[in-house]
């Protein structure tokens, strides 16, 4: 602004407030008015202009164009940008011999660099940040005083003399990264010290380390995440839309999960039995002179233990990763909140966001209707929470499954965070109707709040219906896992008709027994016991296909369990069906991670099979019946997993067709499927229905807590 003002010859001042930015400007309504439509123009690559609105004020004759102290004191309502990649320029600089930054691991500017994760409050000024104890050199305060250049209030601003520095975790060495090379280079696993958390670093083509890295890390078979140094070396190991291409390149930079190419030089160990692989490119100038110094993409997870938070603080992360670790690099910026890595996918529509972290939060998401102030406690599983306040939700970084001490001391403190950053303090508190979710606990525990109940699945229809500006009535395919349904039984494979104030389950899947409960869900076979049950009678035949690790003796036990119901609540989980028929096929008996059978069986659909197995009104007896007659013919796994998802999106489209709205949402974490996804949008448009799906927000359970905000402020309206 202060440039565009000069160069028009415009008078005034500029400066943040806590609304966001404040301008008054003076001079020849010509100027003014080109000064109006240039500002959204060209406003800076990480400037979010959501509106602009102005009005006439006289004249004050004050001469020239100043850039005003920030005031303190109001209610803050402006917006914290999330951390972006490393720009062109800065990249440039990192790479130049002859330039003062030359390597220098936290180069960043305006245009780039951590944001979120170093502020500690608001409005965005160096004090309110973990840079706040660094003192700027005279070179770096020039810049940063100086509105033409790039570096003109980049809070971050730092170089080698003045800056965060590069460390060895309890040693003091010449050369750091170059030690941290070449212990990667010799098998080693390195701890990285990044944006929003440590990574878990090691050479993507080492099977020795990897599996070295997955066995410490307790990590049975869910992929690791790679990272490649641009999008030349990320085309060799993945095949790479113009989707994905644009994914992996923005300055967002999350995992992008595409398909491995055959020849892809990457350990056994990185993916077992996946045919996709995660990739991701640096998006730090650490991770820049990483892998260009090693040469070869570098597996880098999150650093932590199987299910519990990424560690983020020095301390913690000697303490968490001792055992897993061989060295450590780190530096001496503080990380004041952690985040994940993101993770999407793309597909014919629009991206898919598999989990929304780094990069992504805290960008608000509207609402489409006034809020009070409040928050959104989330599911239990893949939680993350969500503060609102008139017509702008944030939802929270990626906390994960609320099981152990450390995850729920990060949702604790995450919100504390979101609640001091955006100034809300709730009068309303939504949260999940199944009492033993903790989320639901902590919810109920807060005192002097109105507590508003959201049902699991309504919450996923209200998350998409609100994302995109609708408050009218339409039908929703929810399928996941589980959800708790207001007839106390397992709800997930569900058509409802509802808005954000309230809902109709109007059809679902057939209703099976979960024999032993969670222990169906870590044990896929006992679903294929379920589902046989229902379509042999009490005493089915346990298939050949599940392998000999399934005795007669624990068939027919779980069998019993399904008859009499003991431990086995009822459920109609369309997750639980994807187990089943993975089971059914050989795919997967067991699951070490949630989702992976059907994940497996996705990833064996043959695309040039065109048929389907009968589902009447979501029934999958019938589909399981004709599974079996496949099997015993000698089908293909390929051909029957085609027939299967073909089927359900057939199915899907007839009962969202069968309710007479026009308007049809898809959601749920089974609609991370792709395949399923894309087919049963067809389905639906070609019948003439519009379809919406979620876009910023995952389908899973990444999105219950805008959801549950979005009904919270219906109800209370």
């Amino acid at each position: 602004m202060h440039r565009l003002a000069r160069e028009l010859g415009l008078r005034g001042f500029v400066l943040n407030d806590e609304r966001g930015v404040l301008l008054e400007i003076e001079g020849e309504a010509a100027a003014v008015e080109t000064f109006l439509e240039r500002l959204p123009r060209e406003a800076p690559p990480l400037a979010a202009v959501e509106r602009v609105s102005s009005r006439v004020l006289e004249p004050t004759g004050e001469p020239g164009f100043t850039i005003r102290e920030s005031p303190t004191g109001g209610q803050p309502d402006a917006l914290v940008s999330p951390d972006s990649a490393t720009c062109p320029d800065c990249l440039a600089e990192l790479f130049d011999p002859a330039d003062r930054r030359h390597r220098y691991p936290f180069v960043n500017c305006t245009n780039c660099g951590p944001r979120f994760t170093i502020v500690t409050g608001v409005p965005y000024d160096r004090p309110l940040t973990t840079m706040a104890g660094f003192d700027m050199c005279d070179a770096c305060r020039a810049e940063y005083e100086d509105p033409r250049d790039r570096r003109f209030h980049a809070q971050p601003n730092a170089c080698p003399d003045c800056g965060p520095s590069l460390a060895l975790a309890g040693g003091a060495a010449a050369d750091p990264m170059g030690e941290a090379v070449a212990a990667l280079l010799a098998g080693s696993v390195v701890a990285v010290k990044g944006l929003g958390g440590y990574h878990l670093a090691c050479r993507a083509a080492d099977e020795a380390a990897v599996a070295a890295l997955r066995s410490r890390k307790h990590r049975e078979d869910r992929p690791f995440a790679l990272m490649a140094r641009d999008l030349a070396a990320a085309r060799e190991l993945v095949e790479l839309g113009p989707g994905e291409e644009r994914l992996m390149s923005g300055r967002e930079r999350p995992i992008v999960i595409a398909r491995r190419r055959q020849q892809a030089g990457v350990a056994a160990s990185v993916a077992p039995r996946s045919p996709d692989l995660g990739v991701m490119l640096p998006y730090s100038p650490l991770h820049h002179l990483l892998l260009a110094d090693v040469g070869e993409p570098l597996v880098m997870t999150s650093a932590n233990v199987s299910d519990e938070p990424i560690a983020y603080t020095d301390a913690d992360a000697l303490e968490r990763l001792g055992g897993i670790a061989d060295l450590f690099l780190v530096h001496d910026r503080p990380i004041h909140v952690r985040a994940d890595d993101s993770v999407v996918r793309a597909t014919s529509g629009a991206p898919l966001s598999i989990r929304r972290s780094r990069g992504y939060v805290p960008a608000s998401v509207a609402l489409p209707l006034d809020a009070p102030a409040l928050l959104a406690c989330g599911a239990e599983q893949k939680n993350t929470f969500c503060l609102a306040r008139g017509r702008r939700a944030w939802v929270g970084h990626h906390v994960g499954d609320l099981r152990s001490w450390e995850t729920l001391r990060s949702f604790h403190e995450g919100i504390d965070h979101f609640e001091r950053l955006f100034a809300v303090r709730p009068e309303v508190v939504a949260h999940d109707l199944h009492p033993e979710y903790l989320s639901t606990k902590h919810a109920l525990e807060l005192e002097g709040v109105e507590h508003v109940g959201v049902q699991h699945h309504h919450a996923h229809l209200a998350a998409c219906l609100a994302e995109h500006g609708e408050r009218g009535t339409a039908v929703g395919a929810i399928f996941d896992g589980t959800g708790y349904g207001p007839d106390e039984t397992v709800w997930g494979g569900e058509i409802l008709v509802g808005s954000l104030g309230g809902f109709a389950r109007t059809a679902h899947l057939w209703p099976v027994r979960l024999p032993g409960g969670e222990r169906a869900v870590r044990e896929p076979w006992r679903m294929a016991c379920a589902w046989l049950v229902e379509t042999q009678g009490l005493q089915p035949r346990l298939p050949p296909s599940l392998g000999a690790d399934i005795t007669p003796e624990r068939w027919d036990e779980v069998a019993r369990l399904c008859a009499i119901g003991t431990a086995s609540p009822v459920t109609t989980s369309m997750g639980r069906l994807f187990d089943a028929v993975a089971a059914l096929c050989g795919v997967r008996s067991a699951a070490t991670y949630e989702g992976q059978a059907a994940v497996e069986l996705e990833a064996l659909v043959d695309p040039a099979e065109p048929g389907a197995y009968p589902m009447p009104s979501l029934d999958a007896r019938p589909t399981i019946e004709a599974l079996l007659a496949d099997l015993a013919g000698g089908v293909a796994t390929g051909r029957i997993a085609a027939r299967f998802h073909e089927g359900l999106a057939r199915a899907t489209a007839e009962a969202c067709l069968a309710s007479g709205e026009t308007t049809a949402v898809l959601s749920g974490g089974v609609f991370q499927n792709r395949v399923l996804l894309e087919r049963t949008t067809a389905h639906l448009e070609t019948a003439g229905l519009r379809v919406l799906r979620p876009r910023a927000l995952p389908p899973n359970d990444g999105g219950i807590s805008y959801g549950q905000a979005a009904v919270a402020a219906a109800l209370t309206a």
